[in-house]
């Protein structure tokens, strides 16, 4: 690749954007302008505002006792009522109107009046107030808490003002009570501190700098990626889909300058947009905060409990240094989903889906018990908030910890966000791809007339998507299994139902061969299917240990640990053979056939077998629900597809899942005694404690998954099956590879770095 032809690529590409007076407006004008705007609108809506009186209906006020008043000439007695809050409490008292009306016929009555508006709350005092009072009183605490006379009130949750008329009556009430504990006291000579025997101080400790930096640490870093994301996409759309309708790109894409140098030039156009972007409104967002603080600690009468100020200086420099490779992220996406728009319009359509997917996992860090650890850590955007969180806080050792992995993570994220987009650019699919009109008629028609030999990519992605959303209704729709026949119900159910039988019947009636499309052939040599059951069975020790470290990573909750018992206790005493057939061959052969089979086979036409298995890997991760199982599953998917790749059948697949389930249940079935019989799996298997006791650190890091008594595979174990099963998957590596049409043409592609003349990537229909 030259560099010289990526920098004439980015001196064009960023000539072109500064010629564009929307683009500096957008990028440089606007972040100026909107912050002070949009806190002048701010002061100015303030003035709008005003505290509305509340209507209160008190009834039963003839029975409340003398002493300590609550009413004083129609209002809240002063004492507990100051005259500010007495000025938005707006009582009208009344009495019970009929003497026989009971406790149902006023709830009735007040229930009419709040629908109907009258009110915005009623009190309502019981008959007698002040002699049950004066009873229960005088029991001296031998009556019990129903004896004791209850006001009600009654409010409506679907009025705002009810619910503000309700928490000050409330405040009211809790002070006249409190009023009433005096007075009974003094009566009875007892302290006051006989009901509150302390008082509890509070005392910040922190500094200034400190109070200020964890202000700034939850604003900043989330300005920062939204900005990042919106100030890269725009440039993208307009140096794709815009030079597409200006009919640019093509003299662009004739030049001697390779497509993957094309796209750095691109890059690091679109990067410099995006870095300008965030800067420039961190800058205007900090000076107009530290500002309007400051007039605002001028006019207050008391003093603010906490000086806000500018963010700290320490805080640009982290932020800025985050700001490089987030930038660079967005960047390769915007560009990558802006190459597939045919016009500036439609790339603009694409900016929601990338901010659904981004949002959330910004979201993620905002949340209150939100820390930095090993499991924030590994994903996308938010480790990278809660890390920039942590340094601007000056937690500098905490950070150093996580920095490795969140660097990583980051990385490895923008290096498949480029990969992605030199992808877009060398598939002149799409690239050029022509506009369409959709019609739902014709495309069905066209759908089930012109069936191929496998699905396409968007029927297989369609096929995934689907099953992973009745996967996630029917976990709500399907009832909890009480007992063991109500799991083996559930189970069939979502095996067969839910997941095998959408995927059979789309291969019906999209493909010519369905047979072919679910896999079911013949694999390329017989000795392949023992080769999967023992890459299975080799792989199962390490992966019991994967499993033990994603539980300590994400640990799971009480509820499902609860749950999780309790469907275990059901399955107690059900026999090794019948468990099986239900958790070992049933989801081998139904989630291979729709997973291996027809999503795997479909998104390999997209060229990329690798990117095909990761797609699918991920969808099969998904489909499991817990979090710690998807997990798990989602690596063991990627064994499973290469394997169902490279043999060009899935009956190795389904064998190796079905051993690799069967293992994991006859797991459940060792004990003590029965190790203890065998050598070899007293070898093999030995209690954790064993483990403990030889390496310390693997105590700390498993003492709250793996108990002392649990049985696991040996460590030395673990090592020598880890070593054939890397020499089975060699074996496999070494074996022919059926290429698919559009796999051979992305391999020529990514040879010659460009197809050859009058050839191009078949488009995938749908």
């Amino acid at each position: 690749m030259s560099w010289t032809n990526v920098k004439l690529i980015y001196c064009r590409e960023l000539r072109d954007q500064m010629r564009d007076r929307r683009t500096l407006f957008t990028i440089v004008v606007l972040p100026l302008l909107l912050y002070p705007v949009l806190a002048m609108l701010v002061f100015q809506v303030q003035q709008f505002r005003k505290e509305y009186p509340s209507r209160v209906l008190v009834v039963g006020a003839e029975g409340l006792p003398a002493q300590p008043p609550l009413l004083q000439d129609g209002h809240f007695a002063a004492a507990i009522c100051p005259e500010r809050e007495c000025q938005l409490l707006e009582l009208e008292l009344s009495e019970v109107v009929v003497p026989s009306a009971t406790d149902q016929d006023m709830a009735a009555t007040a229930t009419t009046d709040l629908r109907a508006g009258r009110w915005d709350a009623v009190v309502y005092f019981p008959r007698e107030f002040s002699h049950r009072l004066a009873v229960a009183q005088a029991a001296h605490g031998h009556s019990t808490e129903t004896s004791l006379p209850q006001p009600e009130i009654f409010l409506s949750t679907a009025s705002d003002k009810s619910q503000v008329a309700h928490t000050r009556v409330t405040t009211v009430l809790s002070r006249w009570r409190d009023e009433m504990i005096a007075g009974n006291l003094k009566k009875n000579n007892l302290p006051v501190t006989a009901v509150a025997p302390f008082d509890v101080a509070n005392t910040d400790v922190a500094e200034p700098v400190q109070a200020r930096a964890a202000i700034w640490s939850k604003v900043l870093p989330f300005v920062l990626l939204v900005w990042a994301l919106t100030g890269a996409f725009y440039p993208a759309v307009d140096l794709c889909a815009g030079e597409k309708e200006r009919g640019t790109l093509e003299t662009l894409l004739s030049s001697p300058a390779q497509r993957s140098e094309i796209v750095w030039g691109k890059l690091l156009t679109v990067m410099t947009f995006s870095m300008a972007t965030s800067l420039l409104n961190l800058a205007s967002m900090g000076v107009t905060g530290s500002f309007i603080a400051a007039q605002l600690e001028k006019m207050a009468a008391n003093p603010l409990p906490m000086h806000i100020g500018p963010p700290p200086l320490a805080a640009i420099f982290w932020l800025v240094l985050a700001l490089v490779p987030i930038s660079g992220m967005f960047s390769a996406l915007s560009l990558a989903v802006a190459a597939f728009a045919r016009s500036s319009k439609e790339g603009q359509y694409y900016l929601l889906p990338l901010l659904m997917i981004s949002l959330p996992l910004m979201m993620l860090s905002l949340l209150p018990n939100s820390q930095l650890d090993v499991g924030t850590a590994m994903i996308p955007l938010t480790g990278v908030m809660l890390l920039l969180r942590v340094l601007i806080e000056g937690q500098f050792l905490e950070a150093l910890k996580y920095l490795p992995i969140v660097a990583g993570v980051t990385s490895l994220s923008c290096w498949f966000a480029i990969r992605w987009a030199i992808h877009q650019f060398n598939d002149e699919s799409v690239l050029f791809r022509e506009s369409e009109r959709f019609h739902l008629g014709l495309w069905v028609r066209q759908m089930i007339v012109r069936r191929e030999d496998a699905p396409t990519v968007g029927e297989a992605a369609c096929c995934g998507v689907m099953l992973l959303v009745i996967r996630f209704f029917s976990s709500f729709m399907l009832p909890p299994p009480g007992d063991f026949v109500g799991f083996v119900n559930t189970t069939l159910v979502v095996q067969i139902a839910l997941i095998a039988t959408p995927a059979c019947l789309m291969a019906i009636m999209l493909t010519r061969q369905p047979l072919g499309t679910l896999g079911l052939r013949a694999p390329s040599r017989w000795a392949t299917l023992p080769a999967a059951i023992l890459l299975a069975a080799c792989l199962h020790p390490a992966v019991q240990w994967l499993g033990f470290g994603i539980e300590a990573v994400y640990p799971k909750s009480q509820a499902l640990k609860e749950a999780l018992a309790m469907l275990g206790s059901a399955m107690d005493g059900t026999p090794a053979w019948q468990l099986i057939l239900l958790l070992a061959l049933l989801p081998a052969v139904c989630e291979e056939l729709a997973f291996r089979g027809f999503v795997l086979n479909g998104l390999r036409r997209s060229g990329h077998k690798w990117g095909a298995i990761l797609v699918t890997s991920a969808l099969f991760g998904v489909v499991h629900m817990l979090l710690q199982q998807s997990l798990s599953a989602f690596l063991i998917g990627i064994i499973i597809g290469y394997v169902a790749v490279k043999t060009n059948s899935i009956w190795p697949a389904m064998l190796f899942h079905f051993t690799h389930n069967s293992l994991a249940v006859l797991c459940g079935f060792a004990t003590p005694e029965s190790v203890e019989a065998s050598p070899i799996l007293s070898w093999l298997i030995i209690p954790a404690s064993n483990i403990y006791s030889l390496l310390p650190f693997v105590r700390q890091m498993f003492a709250g998954v793996i108990a002392e008594d649990q049985l696991v595979y040996n460590p030395l174990a673990v090592l020598l099956a880890l070593s054939a099963a890397a020499g089975i998957l060699y074996w496999h590596k070494r074996l022919p590879f059926h290429f698919l049409a559009e796999e051979r043409l992305q391999e020529v592609l990514s040879q010659q770095g460009t197809l050859p003349a009058g050839i191009t990537v078949c488009s995938n229909r749908f």
